[in-house]
């Protein structure tokens, strides 16, 4: 807009200043003037300055439509010299010496100043190219250097470089005059990221692939391209998700590196790979971590590697013949047999491994664990390839033969070496086990991998060994069985004695109450009789000392006076007796001390009673 404001200006003002000279002639000439304006008030000096000014003003406005470029903000300005420039060399198409053709220089959006750049030059306004998130743009150049015969795609620019060479002045080298072009012809390895960009079309034709879609940006502009059907594989972010490693293959050398091949083994004598350092074509020794990355598919090959521990297992694929053993009523041991076809699981890595011991073939069913380190992840992919490979040429294989080489050589038992039995895969599991397990670890380091654990599974005996071996084991679960029968109605029969203790729990209380009282009753009565017999054994003592004191016969009559007190107190009516009983004369010895006792038993005579009973003597 504003250079054509110019463009417009300045052909006014030459149209002005040349309409005044002509008036001017016109007049002298005597002709009716052809443009309004008061004749005669403008003299000829001042009519040459006014069309020397407007003259003035319209070359300048001319020169200024022809200097000055605008630009859009989504657009780049691509210059195509017409004149004063010499021819192209052989073999180039983009100039950047000043030659006449496609120019290494465009302009950016916004307003550009080149003195009469619209006289000599052909201006191309091409979108600028932008690339949506989640993918990338691909990069054709139309100039550079040859590549060698030898490689497909252009030495990949390091990120240092990768911005300066999507300008086309530095990519064809014009800073280093007669030393040749920094980049390569053809197809680029570095790719263009999510992004908006100032590219020269005339060197870049730059190609993105969406799902439904292929946009292309190039000297033509702006195209698209439709799919009749949604790509399965776009240009877009390599993903390595979590538990993953991306052994990388390079088609390309990144510039400035010094790439010699390392031979790395995994462990010593085993196959050796040539790995190169990242950037480098071939192999790259160290792997993509977790992470997303940007990287040019026709360039580099990224082989994603589960570092997972991995559970193979070999199960399936045989003939399973068994051996039923039952019990009939009468306790006798019946056998029958029955085949069964066990087919390979769909998540089982292969078949059971089939080994052969003592001429009997026996399925040997098994689990490993195995797991490729990150370290490990670019020698095996280099040497065998994927985890499908891995499982396939490597892991299966080796499990197969070693498993076979030991079960079907020798095994040391108690100390000593002998044959392997078929039995022994189930009475020397462990053993057997170990032995394959350290095996396989040593074969597996060879190619690069980690065996963590290796353990059997079913070990299907022929039925025909086990048969003794089983009905010796339920003749004796059948001893146990009669056994536990005699224990439990053993017990039974306690139970229904303690059953019938329980109903007769109250007579049993009452009875063991009583049983309580008379043994209480009992110890009070021995008590009883032990206190009777102390006291008699006391009263002797005293009796026998009041006998040596009175005297034999007086001692005699104290204890028959007393006896006699004694009944009297139990008895007062045998008080109205004593009369009668006991003489009205007491006859006493010569001083003996009685005279008293005789005196209390001397009473009144009968008629001098009193009529009432007495009171009770206490």
């Amino acid at each position: 807009m504003l250079s054509f404001l110019f463009l417009v200006a300045g052909a006014a003002a030459l149209l002005l200043a040349a309409a005044v000279p002509l008036r001017i002639w016109m007049q002298r000439r005597g002709s009716p003037p052809a443009l309004p304006g008061p004749e005669g008030s403008i003299t000829a000096r001042s009519t040459l300055v006014t069309s020397g000014a407007l003259a003035g003003a319209g070359v300048v406005c001319l020169f200024a439509w022809a200097s000055i470029v605008q630009v859009g903000a989504d657009e780049v300005g691509h210059l195509r010299k017409i004149y004063g420039g010499r021819s192209m060399p052989a073999g180039r198409v983009i100039a950047t010496g000043g030659e006449n053709g496609f120019q290494a220089q465009v302009l950016p959006p916004g307003v550009s100043f080149r003195p009469l750049i619209r006289l000599t030059h052909d201006i191309d306004f091409l979108p600028m190219v932008e690339i949506p998130n989640g993918t990338y743009g691909r990069i054709q150049a139309a100039d550079g250097a040859p590549m060698p015969t030898d490689q497909v795609m252009a030495d990949s620019w390091t990120e240092a470089e990768a911005a300066r060479m999507l300008d086309a002045t530095f990519f064809l080298g014009e800073e280093r005059a007669g030393a040749g072009p920094r980049g390569q012809r053809g197809a680029q390895t570095t790719i263009l990221k999510p992004g908006r960009y100032p590219l020269n079309l005339y060197l870049y034709r730059v190609e993105v692939r969406l799902p439904d879609r292929t946009v292309t940006y190039d000297r033509a502009g702006l195209r698209t391209a439709r799919h009749d059907r949604p790509q399965t594989e776009i240009t877009s972010v390599i993903e390595v998700p979590a538990g993953h490693v991306g052994v990388v293959k390079s088609n390309v050398t990144e510039r400035g590196r010094d790439c010699r091949e390392e031979r790395a083994p995994a462990q010593a004598e085993a196959l050796t790979v040539a790995l190169v350092p990242n950037g480098c074509r071939g192999v790259w020794r160290d792997p993509l971590f977790p992470g997303a990355y940007y990287m040019n598919r026709d360039a580099y090959a990224v082989t994603l590697v589960d570092v997972r521990l991995q559970t193979w297992e070999y199960r399936g694929g045989y003939d399973e013949r068994r051996i039923n053993l039952t019990v009939d009523q009468r306790g006798e041991i019946q056998q029958s047999g029955t085949t069964q076809n066990v087919p390979v699981p769909r998540e089982a890595a292969d078949r059971a491994v089939m080994v052969r011991v003592e001429g009997w073939d026996v399925p040997q069913e098994l689990r490993v664990l195995v797991q490729v380190t990150p370290a490990n992840a670019p020698f095996v992919v280099a040497s065998v390839g994927g985890l499908g490979e891995i499982e396939d040429r490597v892991v299966t294989p080796m499990i197969r033969s070693v498993v076979r080489n030991v079960v079907g050589s020798e095994i040391v038992v108690g100390g000593q070496r002998r044959a392997t039995r078929v039995l022994d895969l189930v009475d020397q599991r462990d053993a057997i086990e170990t032995t394959i397990e350290r095996l396989v670890r040593e074969e597996a380091l060879k190619a690069g991998l980690e065996v963590n654990q290796l353990r059997f599974g079913e070990s299907v005996i022929p039925p025909e060994l086990l048969v003794a071996r089983r009905r010796e084991q339920l003749a004796q679960q059948l001893r146990q069985a009669y056994q536990q029968e005699t224990i439990a109605q053993e017990e039974r029969v306690k139970t229904e004695q303690a059953r019938a203790t329980a109903d007769q729990q109250r007579e049993l209380v009452r009875a063991q109450i009583a049983v309580q009282v008379s043994e209480r009753t009992m110890a009070e009565r021995q008590n009883l009789g032990e206190a009777e017999r102390r006291y008699l054994e006391a009263l002797a003592r005293g009796q026998e000392a009041q006998a040596n004191v009175l005297g034999p016969s007086n001692a005699l009559l104290l204890q028959a006076l007393q006896q006699i007190l004694a009944t009297l107190r139990e008895k007062p009516e045998l008080i109205q007796l004593a009369p009668r009983l006991v003489p009205q004369t007491l006859v006493t010895g010569g001083g003996t001390g009685l005279e008293g006792i005789a005196a209390m038993l001397r009473g009144p005579p009968p008629a001098e009673l009193p009529a009432t009973r007495p009171p009770p003597l206490r």
